[in-house]
C-alpha cells in the first residue's frame, strides 16, 4: 500500500517533539509511548505489526511480532488516526535529548537500515522489518548487534538520534566509525567491522576495541552522543553505595558533601 501523506513540524532544538498533521481518515504508526500530546478526534490502537499489508493474516502478524522481539523491541506498535473533522495533530517525542531527523522514504534509494531504537514514529503505509549482519565480525563486535531495524516503503520516516545528527554522503567512499555513533544508513552501504589500530591503541586509546567500516555509494546519519555513552557517564556521577557522590574532582566533589552535611 502506498503511505499516508502526512504533514509535520519539528518543534524544539535539543530535545525536540514532532507534530504529525493528519488529514480525516490519515494515520500514524508509533513507537509504543512515544506519544505526548494529541487533539481531540484522534483515537489510537495497539496493534502487532506496521498495518502496511492490509490482507495479513494471523500468521504473518506472528511473524512481524518475533521479528520485533529479536531487535528488543515492543511487540505493540500504536497506530493514530484522524477520526475527527478537520485537520488534526499528534506530536511524538523520544525519551532521551536528541535530534528528530525526517526522511522521505520516496527519496531513498532501496531500504533503509538503522539501530534498533533509531525509530520513532512513521505514515501508516512504512514497512518496518529487519536485516541481518552479513558478516560474523560485525555481529560480535559491532554496537548494532547482528540484527538492525529495515524501514522501507515511499512516506515520510522520522528517527531519533542522541546529540547532533551529521550526515555523510559517499560516493564509492570509506568512513570509520565509532559502532555505537551509527544512526542508519541506505541499504547500498557496506557495513563491517574491524580491528582499531594496533593492540596498544586498541586497549589505551579510549575508543573501544573496534570500528565501523561503512563504504560505498549512498548515506550514512550519525548520532554526536549515543545513549549508552551518555549513559555510562551518568553512572559515573550517581551516588555511591551509602549515599556519598562522586562530584566532577576530588576537591569539588568533597566540597559538595560537606555542603550537604556528609
Amino acid at each position: 500500500m502506498r503511505s499516508h501523506d502526512v504533514g509535520y513540524e519539528i518543534l524544539g532544538d535539543d530535545i525536540q517533539i514532532v507534530e504529525i498533521e493528519l488529514d480525516p481518515g490519515e494515520t500514524v504508526i508509533a513507537e509504543a509511548g512515544a506519544m505526548n500530546y494529541m487533539d481531540d478526534g484522534i483515537t489510537y490502537e495497539a496493534k502487532m505489526g506496521d498495518g502496511s499489508d492490509v490482507d495479513e493474516g494471523v500468521l504473518a502478524k506472528l511473524l512481524n511480532v518475533g521479528k520485533r522481539v529479536l531487535t528488543s523491541e515492543s511487540i505493540f506498535l500504536t497506530h493514530f488516526t484522524n477520526n475527527g473533522v478537520g485537520k488534526k495533530r499528534v506530536a511524538f517525542a523520544a525519551p532521551y535529548p536528541g535530534k528528530i531527523f525526517p526522511i522521505d522514504m520516496s527519496k531513498v534509494s532501496g531500504d533503509l537500515l538503522c539501530q534498533k531504537d533509531a525509530f520513532l514514529c512513521a505514515a501508516l503505509g512504512t514497512r518496518l522489518g529487519i536485516a541481518f549482519t552479513k558478516r560474523l565480525g560485525a555481529g560480535f563486535f559491532g554496537g548494532e548487534g547482528f540484527i538492525l531495524q529495515r524501514i522501507s516503503g515511499d512516506g515520510k520516516v522520522f528517527l531519533h538520534a542522541g546529540g547532533t545528527i551529521i550526515v555523510k554522503r559517499l560516493k564509492e567512499e570509506i568512513i570509520r566509525v565509532d559502532t555505537g555513533c551509527i544512526v542508519a544508513f541506505t541499504s547500498r552501504i557496506d557495513y563491517d567491522i574491524q580491528r582499531a589500530g594496533n593492540l596498544k591503541s586498541m586497549f589505551f586509546g579510549g575508543e573501544g576495541l573496534f570500528l565501523a567500516t561503512l563504504s560505498g555509494t549512498g548515506t550514512v546519519l550519525l548520532q554526536s552522543l549515543p545513549f549508552s555513552r551518555m549513559a555510562d557517564r551518568i553512572l559515573q556521577h550517581a551516588p555511591r553505595a551509602g549515599g556519598r557522590r562522586k562530584g566532577e574532582g576530588s576537591i569539588l566533589g568533597g566540597l559538595g558533601d560537606l555542603i550537604d552535611g556528609d
